[in-house]
């Protein structure tokens, strides 16, 4: 799968995009190298980019404002890298639109191994049980989730920006409807394991995906908070 599929890497530090391009080079990608910014943007005009690996702690635009850009731009799943320990500054990264996060410096085989995993998610065949040989949607609140194409649209057809990591938590939600799902279930489904923040990370995400999808997200009807079990989907705002 790895042939075909373009990576861009986001790092000032010479030595170390050298290292994550060469790496996943090896390993079958397309890489293109960026020293910030601007270097991506310009990148990101002319080529497409299947992944991005970003880090964060860049000086003059920091990785952030460049996380922001990319999520305005286009639903390009991203992985950040931070050399910070903190949770809360990799939290942050998460209420941006970051998909995936390491911290710097990163085991490059595990950082090929999450490049993998969240392509293999975007690329998986996404169909329900009983849905061979249709398109299968899912109306979640306010909005339509199209298994098939990865897409989450309002009734008009407008499409609205999805990260992967949202699309996998809503694909685990459609599967399982009227079910509690646990944090650690949910994060399993959707990735970014954290060991220091897992269950914060998992809020953030549910915090997008209402804001998204409810008519009032502090309200939510669709995705509901069952108290020390975790999250459940309950269609057409069903209630318990």
């Amino acid at each position: 799968m790895s042939g075909q599929h373009h990576v861009m890497v986001v790092d000032d530090e010479a030595a170390a995009r050298d290292m994550v391009g060469e790496y996943l080079s090896l390993h079958g990608f397309r890489v293109t190298l960026c020293d910030g910014g601007p270097a991506l943007r310009r990148a990101m005009a002319t080529e497409r980019a299947d992944l991005v690996v970003l880090d964060l702690d860049m000086p003059g635009e920091d990785g952030l404002s460049v996380l922001r850009d990319i999520k305005r731009r286009a639903p390009v799943p991203v992985i950040m890298l931070t050399a910070t320990a903190a949770p809360t500054d990799r939290i942050v990264g998460l209420e941006v639109g970051a998909d995936d996060y390491l911290a710097k410096p990163c085991e490059l085989r595990e950082l090929l191994a999450r490049v993998r995993a969240l392509l293999r998610r975007l690329a998986a065949p996404a169909a329900v049980p009983g849905s061979a040989g249709r398109t299968e949607t899912v109306r979640f609140g306010t909005k339509i989730l199209d298994l098939a194409a990865h897409v989450l649209r309002d009734d008009e057809g407008r499409e609205l920006p999805l990260t992967a990591s949202e699309f996998s938590l809503l694909k685990a939600f459609a599967e399982n409807p009227r079910r509690v799902l646990s944090r650690d279930r949910l994060l399993d489904l959707a990735g970014a394991r954290d060991p220091d923040a897992f269950d914060r990370a998992i809020d953030v995400r549910i915090t997008r995906i209402r804001r998204k999808i409810e008519p009032d997200p502090d309200t939510p009807a669709y995705i509901k908070t069952v108290r020390g079990a975790g999250y459940m989907f309950m269609p057409e705002g069903e209630t318990r």
